[in-house]
């Protein structure tokens, strides 16, 4: 066959443009990447994707590797979770698709209970404001209300709030309680057996988001129980393709009941081609995720993964530590896992504080991503503060000796610098339209892409010219300082803009 560029000039092609991105190994990258630090899983999971590539996971009864691969995946998951015989689960494509699932079979149920079709009510799902957005994209697809509940300083919701929302009447129109085990934006453990026992009595099931902390915290010392041990929780989604170090996608959502998990497929005999029954939202499925997770699993098995969870939280036990003792950052409440937010310490002068997106920023430079994360204002008037993020992993063990320096640095360098002057960067977006909240720009919901490509530009971003030269879009202190001043519809628009853009052809 004669190819219109050869193979070797296409992976030399891949090779170069993956030339630009952020690395996947050696610990630089405090976000999106699960690095193990053992290469010759790495190895295994190639190899076990070489081995699975050309197979569908659509059809079991074709393939039976798949079904053969996923029962060894479930049991593991719900042995290492608390699971009993009663619990059944489900491989999916990651960890929003997992949630994605939880939340529309709560949804069918709680129609089904009621003698409602899928449209005709809006039942709620209750979630504290720091449950994984998952939830919200699930409420926005399966036709629920999102009913967030508070989170106190510290990140965690109490019970008692979510007793506000469950108990008496307010139960009727509620379909799930959501949790996190622990929460990603500052790891905090929520109290999952205490919201489990509000939820029980109002007769409402619990999801637990263990899509970060599933693989790693069965391994942290003196937790209260927080997995499918709790009575009350219905359902758990944890990921494989992060603390089970298996190249993406891959999670489980483990389901209490086989009644219920079946609530979950798909299948339809309507039309004239072959039976189709989905226990997903898709419909063909690589083989290649599944088979990696399942060759680790099998590898690593229960010592091995205690082995790499001690090291990762020796090293978030030293972070802590080391950006503790930082004078103008402090590490927001008490994270559990390996993973922290890391906050201004306004208990310092304001000469002496660190902004955290601004040393996120300067880390950068040093060679290290870290993960901004914007303020967030609740209902009940209080602010999260913004913050960055630390996902730590077992490589970075190995790396703290450079790591830790860098960190300290970059923060000298930023010591006393205000955060990026929202207001001026605003000022200077060119009006749109009238005004949303005293902010130029128009109603997000009719702003063109032209206009939308402008309000970028006016920031400093243009998509066309990105992901050409190196990874990120720039510094992002000023970025988040316009996310946070503009209203969220706007901010949602011009963000889906950017990442849009970022992807369309372009003409050389």
């Amino acid at each position: 066959m004669k190819f219109a560029t050869s193979p070797e000039t296409v992976l030399e092609r891949l090779t170069a443009l993956r030339a630009h991105d952020a690395p996947t190994h050696g610990g630089h990258v405090l976000s999106y990447v699960y690095d193990s630090g053992e290469p010759e899983l790495d190895r295994l999971a190639g190899e076990a994707i070489r081995a699975m590539q050309p197979v569908n996971g659509l059809d079991p009864t074709t393939f039976g590797s798949v079904a053969a691969l996923e029962r060894d995946l479930v049991g593991f998951t719900r042995d290492l979770l608390g699971g009993d015989d009663e619990v059944v689960g489900t491989v999916t494509s990651g960890g929003t698709e997992s949630c994605l699932l939880a939340v529309k079979t709560a949804r069918d149920a709680w129609l089904a209970a009621h003698g409602l079709r899928p449209g005709e009510a809006r039942p709620r799902l209750v979630l504290p404001t720091t449950a994984h957005a998952a939830f919200r994209k699930a409420a926005h697809y399966f036709g629920l209300e999102t009913d967030l509940v508070p989170v106190t300083a510290t990140g965690e919701v109490t019970a008692a709030a979510v007793a506000e929302r469950v108990s008496g009447p307010a139960a009727h129109d509620v379909a799930l309680v959501v949790v996190s085990a622990p929460s990603y934006p500052h790891a905090a453990l929520d109290p999952v057996a205490d919201v489990a026992a509000v939820a029980a009595d109002a007769g409402v099931p619990v999801h637990v988001d263990a899509c970060i902390g599933g693989m790693a915290l069965p391994f942290w010392p003196d937790l209260p129980d927080w997995d499918l041990r709790v009575p009350g929780v219905t359902s758990l989604s944890v990921d494989l393709h992060k603390y089970g170090y298996a190249p993406k996608g891959v999670s489980v959502l483990l389901q209490r009941g086989r009644d219920r998990q079946r609530g979950q497929y798909f299948a339809t005999t309507r039309w004239p081609g072959y039976p189709v029954v989905n226990p997903t939202l898709l419909g063909s499925r690589s083989g290649g995720p599944l088979a990696a997770a399942w060759a680790i699993v099998q590898a690593l098995g229960h010592e091995g993964f205690a082995e790499l969870a001690g090291r990762s939280r020796r090293a978030t036990d030293a972070l802590r530590d080391a950006v503790g003792a930082v004078e103008g950052l402090r590490v927001v409440g008490d994270p559990v896992g390996p993973l922290l937010a890391v906050a201004t310490d306004d208990a310092v002068p304001a000469e002496r504080r660190v902004d955290p997106h601004r040393w996120a920023d300067a880390a950068t430079a040093h060679g290290w991503v870290l993960q901004a994360q914007p303020a967030y204002s609740q209902e009940d008037g209080t602010r999260l503060p913004h913050t960055t993020h630390l996902t730590v992993t077992p490589v970075t063990e190995s790396v703290l000796g450079e790591l830790v320096p860098a960190l300290e640095a970059a923060a000298d360098a930023v010591r006393g610098e205000p955060r990026p002057d929202a207001t001026a960067l605003l000022a200077a977006l060119p009006a749109a339209g009238a005004p949303a909240d005293g902010v130029p720009g128009a109603d997000p919901g009719t702003l063109d892409a032209e206009t939308a490509a402008g309000l970028l530009g006016a920031l400093g971003l243009d998509a066309s010219r990105l992901g050409d030269d190196g990874p990120g879009v720039g510094p992002m202190a000023p970025l988040l300082a316009a996310v946070e001043a503009l209203p969220a519809p706007m901010a949602e628009r011009l963000l889906t803009e950017l990442l849009a853009r970022l992807v369309e052809p372009r003409r050389p």
